[in-house]
């Protein structure tokens, strides 16, 4: 029988981290030297940027997992976490959407005909969600109890729809502990968050469309009001769905 950590463990384990764990920022600004010094136009360096940078916070987990002997007892199609509010700024929203845009055509069809279908089930629930102040403290939980999905989680797989560019809050937040807390309690004790790592994350990607902003590039994006511009996920797709992600 499979034992899970408690409470108390996890803690110590996370502490451990937090007193002992150097992070080092270089892997972040190795890649954008890496992608700055390269032949791709300034579109296919953004988005690789973005791609790579958010890969390198799982592969930053893994190494602070590693340290403190931590596994993860999350599990593909759990999807617990896929009812919290994700906010994240206009910046990354357009980058994220102009990612979904490459994708082969069944599957970026395959997550337009979903969104259709979402926005008109959850109508009533999205409008009581995008009223909600996300930078209180009492948010979450009243966001969790409105029981709305992700609008990029499959119903039928519980899996996510754009995984690769999923947002740095569905990367940071982990189970360690009996993953049926999550399924039994809105807001369990037991998970932790990394949510710091979106700092890190954060500083790089604004740097690298910094540089190529100040070069005159096309960077895909306002800059840099796009950078302080905050909402919900399902808020920005939908106005994305009004129009075009240019006009975002």
């Amino acid at each position: 029988m499979e034992r899970y950590l408690k409470h108390q463990e996890i803690i110590n384990k996370t502490k451990q981290i937090s007193d002992s764990y150097v992070l080092d920022q270089g892997v972040f600004d190795e890649i954008i030297d890496q992608l700055l010094n390269s032949e791709l136009d300034s579109e296919d360096v953004i988005l690789e940027g973005f791609q790579r940078l958010l890969q390198e916070v799982d592969y930053e987990i893994g190494r602070m997992e590693h340290f403190a002997n931590l596994t993860a007892s999350c599990f593909k199609g759990c999807a617990f976490c896929c009812y919290f509010p994700i906010v994240l700024s206009k910046m990354e929203a357009k980058i994220m959407f102009r990612s979904i845009e490459n994708f082969s055509e069944d599957r970026k069809q395959a997550i337009y005909d979903h969104w259709d279908r979402y926005y008109e089930k959850y109508a009533k629930t999205l409008k009581e969600a995008a009223g909600m102040d996300h930078n209180a403290d009492e948010t979450k939980l009243a966001y969790k109890k409105l029981n709305l999905p992700c609008p990029l989680l499959d119903p039928e797989t519980q899996t996510c729809m754009a995984y690769e560019v999923r947002p740095i809050p569905c990367r940071t937040y982990l189970n360690y502990a009996d993953p049926k807390v999550c399924a039994e309690q809105h807001l369990p004790q037991e998970p932790s968050s990394y949510e710091f790592l979106y700092n890190h994350y954060f500083e790089a990607i604004n740097e690298l469309i910094q540089v190529l902003y100040e070069n005159g590039e096309n960077v895909l994006v306002d800059y840099p009001g796009d950078v302080w511009s905050y909402d919900y996920l399902p808020v920005w797709i939908e106005k994305w769905r009004e129009g075009t992600w240019h006009e975002l």
